[in-house]
């Protein structure tokens, strides 16, 4: 007993005092890129004969099993330490303050935070896992008004010598409001020091009366779960699943699936019904359920929550504070710059049109408080927009676009237009004509003839030379085909107030120089009669005045239909929707500790909560992606037609997209296992490179866990994962024959390469451009309201157009409102937040227990560094015309770093805007 006593006090002992001689070293911040846990340990350093420094392990809190035995024969209890990270917000508003005071008060009479260890393995007797005793952190009072964004607490546990490892700890928060759990590290183990990174937010009791569990950072696949943690790893699963009964508490963890049922709002008006997406009418991807009550008027629809409500996601799936200001400052900056326009429209019997380019340009100089005609006056007299117009001028003026940075009129070169194609806001729908004229897939007895109205008459004579048969075979001629996608809905389009559209069809040259050039647009409406031949326009090269302002109102349709693939198709469904089902899937099948889950969750960070707002404000009825493009009430629609005519898992990939669309094909003797057919394509060079990258890190992650095939058969909880991501996450394409198999290391790998590329990579692609490529209307108009001028069903319309084509151009732009509210919207979404966690960026080292892990990911962050000087090499080089030149923007899109704002650059690691 004497022994044991000593060996007690001894662990109780302050260890910088055994060696007071030494020098302490700080430990490193969370994102510190040495090898080191972040944790508060104190490091001993001492200086060696020949004067070198030399660390020095402190002395451990415990003596091992073996030596205890021999001495006492049997276990003793012992003391070990931890300490546990708690991040406090910044900012707190009064209730919260109150209630902080009132936790730290708790403390004196016993309402305290208590954890409790659990060791790996189990009791020979008992036969149920080790425990420690139950631990309170004792200085939470004390430290109620320290200072910095972290505090960290200690608390001491009682094990017997004979615990083992500790693989989970329990927490029990008896406070009267959530705190958000960091890390909790232990010392005193034999093992060495054990790291849990939590990263969570705690629920009191009165909220979530279990424990929360939280693993330590050392992963297992299930087959080698050992025996102390087997029923934590199922329950806190289980747990994680919910019965999908019941409606979402704020404070929940639940991960369930649900239709997108909730995007209309027929209780307000009747207009504001939109339909069901999901199912087999209307196939989409699953969504997080909410599990909110039916509307009155259509029991199969969800009700909705307006802004400023929050909507349901999982706890530790919403913004994390620093994320939360930023993009409230944004909505803020959004609602200013809508508010003026708003009022110009409700004073006006109109709809304002811009009466020159002036105005649009008055727009990044004078802001929005500028006369426009626009019954000025009427307004100076309103109280409000005065105080808006002394208080806030600043926000209500707009930033310049980056692409009006080099040359102010490069939007109307026909170059400049080819060009976005291939190092635009939308780069991956360029495609190698294969067939000419380019045929439909429509239905031919509703969309008449399947063949392009566009002829070798037209285009022959802007091919250098060459036949329209020898440039397709020197793969010299490529399209942007939006025909098929936009027919079906053109007639419905046109018939809104205000909405005109073409089914479109461009076709280009690529120059000797490796430019592209427009040859032809078609620009088709449906046959009058189903079936019979539909009304096309076919418009090439003009070579006088009056053919010169029809090519440009033909080019502006085109980008219309672009700007509405890119957003509803390319950027929101084959990122954010199609990603989401697995994020859920991930949660409920695959454990914390398991490594699959380990490699994927910096790539689902904050995904659903944006994902929820997009539902809330964007994609809903009457939200901005309506309002703003061309689609309008339209827009999910024609998502949802895409998603199950043309989806497919197994082509979104970077190299089989390249491929599917012609633009390269496969060569295993180059670099990347494709070549490239369009040579200066800076979207797909640059992406090669991260593909490359990503690809290699995971192969190398996976081959650590799966040796082989039978590793990945016998891992039930993959297995599981990846069969709910089709049959629940993807449920209305889940027979397909497309879906990939993940049955060897290869196949597994290849599959998680193609869900971090969409989640980093493509996303970032397709997100951070919109405004500083997009944010200047004339250049990319995300909806038009005329359609091209046509002397014979309009003729005092074309007239107009003759005498004023200036205006007529203008007027069938957006208008002043709906410019200024896709303006303000896409500059938000353009935005990266302050703590925004870059591909390759640092990581808190306490996420693997494995060294090699964390030595690869060094080595994936060092080859991500090196394409980002290469991508800036490129862009200095002159003969990639595509990214360097007179007024040619560099191409940065897929440029891996960025500070916080609107930077044109940057590849976070997850959809996090």
């Amino acid at each position: 007993m004497a022994l044991q006593s000593e060996i007690a006090a001894f662990s109780l002992l302050d260890r910088s005092s055994l060696l007071p001689d030494l020098k302490t070293v700080k430990f490193g911040s969370k994102h510190s890129s040495s090898l080191c846990f972040n944790y508060p340990v104190r490091t001993l350093v001492r200086r060696t004969s020949s004067g070198s420094l030399r660390s020095i392990r402190p002395p451990a809190a415990t003596i091992s099993e073996e030596v205890l035995s021999l001495v006492v024969g049997k276990p003793v209890k012992i003391k070990v330490r931890a300490a546990v990270t708690v991040r406090r917000k910044n900012k707190e508003d009064f209730r919260e303050a109150i209630a902080n005071q009132v936790d730290a008060l708790s403390e004196k009479i016993g309402r305290n935070v208590v954890l409790e260890l659990i060791s790996t393995e189990i009791s020979n007797r008992a036969k149920v896992p080790k425990k420690s005793g139950e631990a309170v952190i004792k200085d939470w009072y004390e430290k109620r008004r320290a200072k910095g964004e972290r505090v960290v607490y200690t608390v001491e546990f009682t094990v017997d010598s004979s615990f083992g490892e500790p693989g989970a700890v329990l927490v029990i928060n008896r406070h009267q409001r959530e705190f958000f759990l960091e890390s909790v590290v232990v010392e005193g183990f034999p093992c060495g020091p054990v790291c849990f990174p939590c990263n969570s937010w705690v629920q009191s009791t009165k909220d979530l009366p279990s424990k929360r569990v939280f693993f330590s950072n050392k992963s297992y696949l299930p087959q080698e779960t050992p025996e102390g943690l087997k029923e934590l790893r199922n329950k806190e699963l289980l747990g994680l699943r919910g019965d999908g009964k019941g409606i979402r508490r704020l404070s929940d963890r639940i991960y369930d699936y649900a239709t997108y049922n909730d995007l209309g709002n027929p209780d307000k008006d009747k207009d504001l019904a939109r339909p069901i997406l999901g199912g087999e009418k209307t196939p989409y991807p699953r969504r997080c359920r909410t599990g909110r009550p039916p509307t009155d008027t259509n029991l199969l629809c969800e009700s909705r929550i307006e802004k400023p409500h929050p909507i349901y996601v999982p706890r530790d799936e919403t913004f994390e504070e620093l994320k939360q200001d930023a993009f409230s400052a944004g909505r803020l900056k959004a609602v200013l710059h809508n508010l003026i326009p708003s009022l110009v429209a409700s004073i006006s019997a109109e709809n304002h049109d811009f009466h020159g380019f002036h105005d649009i340009d008055s727009l990044y100089k004078e802001g929005l408080l500028l006369k426009l005609g626009l019954q000025g006056h009427l307004l100076h007299k309103l109280p409000l927009v005065k105080k808006i117009q002394e208080s806030s001028q600043g926000l209500l003026r707009y930033d310049t676009p980056v692409i009006l940075s080099k040359d102010k009129f490069a939007w109307l070169r026909d170059d400049e237009f080819a060009r976005h194609a291939v190092a635009g806001i939308n780069p991956v729908n360029i495609e190698r004509v294969k067939v000419f004229p380019p045929v439909s897939k429509l239905d031919r007895e509703i969309y008449g003839p399947p063949a392009s109205a566009i002829t070798e008459n037209h285009i022959a004579g802007h091919l250098n030379g060459m036949s329209v048969d020898q440039a397709m075979e020197e793969g010299k001629l490529f399209m942007l085909d939006h025909h098929d996608i936009y027919l079906p809905f053109v007639n419905r389009i046109n018939a809104l107030d205000g909405r005109k559209a073409y089914a479109t069809r461009t076709l280009f040259f690529l120059s000797p120089k490796g430019t592209l050039k427009p040859v032809a647009i078609e620009l088709a409406l449906p046959p009058t009669v189903p079936g019979n031949d539909r009304r096309c326009r076919v418009l090439t090269p003009p070579c006088d005045a009056t053919a010169s302002w029809l090519w440009q109102m033909g080019k502006a349709h085109v980008s219309a239909n672009d700007c509405g693939v890119h957003q509803l198709v390319n950027h929101w469904l084959r990122t954010h929707a199609a990603i989401e089902p697995f994020i859920l899937a991930a949660h409920r099948r695959l454990s914390a500790m398991h490594p699959v889950f380990r490699l994927l969750h910096p790539h689902m960070r904050y995904t659903l909560e944006i994902n929820a707002l997009a539902r809330q404000s964007l994609i809903n009825a009457g939200g901005v992606i309506e309002a703003c493009f061309t689609p309008g009430p339209l827009c999910m629609e024609m998502s949802a037609a895409y998603y199950g005519s043309r989806w497919r898992i197994d082509q979104e990939g970077l190299p089989a997209d390249l491929i599917r669309r012609g633009v390269a094909v496969e060569d295993h003797t180059q670099p990347h296992g494709v070549r490239l057919l369009l040579e200066d394509y800076p979207y797909a060079e640059d992406g090669l490179l991260i593909w490359s990258a990503i690809d290699r890190w995971v192969s190398f992650y996976i081959d650590r866990w799966y040796p082989d095939s039978a590793a990945i058969r016998s891992d039930d909880e993959l297995q599981s994962w990846y069969m709910e991501c089709i049959d629940s996450g993807h449920a209305d394409v889940r027979y397909e024959p497309w879906w990939p198999k993940i049955a060897t290391p290869a196949e597994l790998a290849h599959f998680l390469t193609t869900l971090i590329w969409l989640a980093s990579a493509q996303h970032a692609a397709l997100n951070f451009g919109q405004y500083p490529l997009g944010g200047y209307v004339p250049s990319r108009p995300p909806l038009m309201r005329r359609l091209l001028p046509d002397g014979d069903e309009d003729p005092e319309g074309y007239a107009d157009f003759i005498s004023d084509p200036h205006r007529y151009f203008l007027s069938a732009l957006p208008s002043v409102l709906q410019a200024t509210k896709f303006m303000a919207v896409v500059d938000t979404l353009s935005t990266h937040s302050p703590d925004e966690e870059y591909l390759g960026g640092k990581r808190d080292v306490a996420w693997a227990a494995e060294a090699e892990l964390i030595e690869g990911y060094g080595e994936f962050a060092a080859e991500i560094a090196r394409i980002e000087e290469e991508i800036e090499r490129r862009n200095s080089d002159p003969l990639r015309r595509n990214r360097c030149g007179a007024g040619v923007l560099p191409y940065e899109l897929l440029t891996p770093s960025s500070p916080p704002g609107v930077t044109c650059r940057g590849v976070p690691n997850s959809i996090s805007i």
